[in-house]
């Protein structure tokens, strides 16, 4: 899902129109549902359609429709997009989707959620799911372009929003550089960063490192030091962690839990402390950036990659590491570059955009065949769990920022 949008929507065009920028692409083979509030738009769920049309398959199907639905307490109604591209060339684009049809409404009227409109798209035409009338709805549909052209779209075209035909995020500006001076550098690095891994010290130091990154205004491009410390610093899996949970929910959190894992020997703070890169060292904090008392009863990572914990993540944060990691994989490929992409694709995930998430967690796999957290974060995925802050308003990622009108 993803969270509320500020738009002025008068027609079924402009709802359409929107649904692609709110998912960030032109969904294939998908339902859509879009949350009501009154006549404000709540939240955008997208899934697959399903495989087939047996009873016993759209009855389970409809089912967790509506569990994903039912999130949104603050929903009264809802509405139905099917995207596809079966059933136009015989115009029996209308009878192909009304099994399933049948089968959400009651299931969606059982949790409080009226059914307010349907309609079906495809490549060339779109209709109304219960227009009967030719000359409003001609066969075999009307022309897509009506909703390329709408207000609403080119509104979102305006904003700098755009769509992808499909969820690729990585094009070929986005492929590793081979430097291999650079991978050695990286390495050595890393050799360091693992004598002292369970220092206290180095932990913290190394978060401190990581909080000035991603709340300060960077450069454009981390020299080599800089970004082989980055990189070398995700290579140590706890490490890793610890920094998706800062870039969450704070140092205190991403320390606390360090703890109850029991990560850190006190023998190793007598070492000598990490070397950070000056690059890196001279990095001024944002300033005024308020610290979120944390919770200390939260001793476990697993509910911040589930988004569970805190109430309100820091958006602002983890947009911020998207953006690095996304400069820093350019850098080279492996371990790092893998770690990189797992957890780009866990930020997806936990803005709502499963489409994009099943495709870097997937590019991370390629990278580093047999990464242990890919493929744990991939299978939830697969399952269509939702992230927790998606499934409320408050708490969910916002794309354009604001509510829907």
């Amino acid at each position: 899902m993803t969270a509320d949008n500020r738009v002025t929507i008068s027609r079924p065009e402009d709802i359409l129109g929107f649904i692609p920028h709110a998912l960030g692409l032109w969904p294939k083979e998908s339902l859509v549902a879009i949350t009501l509030r009154g006549q404000t738009l709540g939240a955008t769920l997208r899934v697959d359609l399903p495989p087939e049309r047996s009873e016993r398959v759209l009855a389970a199907y409809s089912r967790r429709i509506g569990e994903y639905l039912e999130a949104d307490h603050d929903a009264d109604g809802v509405l139905l997009a099917f995207f596809s591209d079966d059933g136009w060339d015989d115009a029996g684009v209308v009878p192909h989707k009304l099994r399933l049809l049948e089968a959400l409404e009651p299931v969606l009227a059982k949790r409080g959620l009226a059914l307010r409109d349907a309609w079906f798209i495809g490549s060339d035409y779109w209709r109304s799911a219960f227009c009967a009338d030719l000359e409003c709805c001609p066969l075999p549909g009307r022309p897509v372009d009506q909703i390329l052209d709408s207000r609403l779209n080119a509104e979102m075209v305006f904003r700098g929003s755009s769509v992808r035909e499909s969820p690729g995020r990585l094009g070929p500006v986005d492929q590793p550089a081979l430097d291999p001076e650079f991978m050695g550098a990286e390495g050595a690095v890393l050799e360091e960063l693992l004598r002292r891994w369970r220092s206290r010290k180095s932990f913290e130091e190394m978060l401190d490192v990581w909080t000035k990154v991603l709340d300060s205004s960077r450069p454009e491009e981390f020299d080599s030091e800089a970004a082989a410390f980055l990189r070398a610093s995700l290579r140590v899996p706890a490490w890793r962690d610890a920094v998706v949970v800062l870039a969450a929910a704070g140092k205190e959190v991403a320390c606390g839990g360090a703890e109850a894992f029991g990560f850190f020997d006190d023998e190793d703070d007598e070492g000598d402390p990490a070397v950070i890169p000056p690059g890196l060292g001279s990095l001024a904090p944002a300033a005024g950036k308020p610290t979120a008392a944390a919770d200390v009863s939260v001793l476990r990572y697993g509910d911040v990659l589930l988004g569970l914990y805190p109430v309100n993540p820091d958006w602002n944060r983890l947009t911020s590491l998207d953006q690095v990691l996304a400069m820093l994989s350019r850098r080279g490929g492996g371990e790092a570059r893998a770690a990189m992409l797992t957890i780009r694709g866990w930020i997806q995930w936990c803005r709502g955009s499963g489409s994009f998430a099943h495709e870097l967690l997937s590019q991370a796999d390629a990278e580093q065949q047999g990464y242990r957290l890919a493929e744990l974060l991939a299978e939830v995925v697969r399952r269509g769990t939702v992230c927790g802050w998606a499934k409320s308003k408050s708490s969910a990622w916002r794309k354009f920022g604001g509510a829907a009108a």
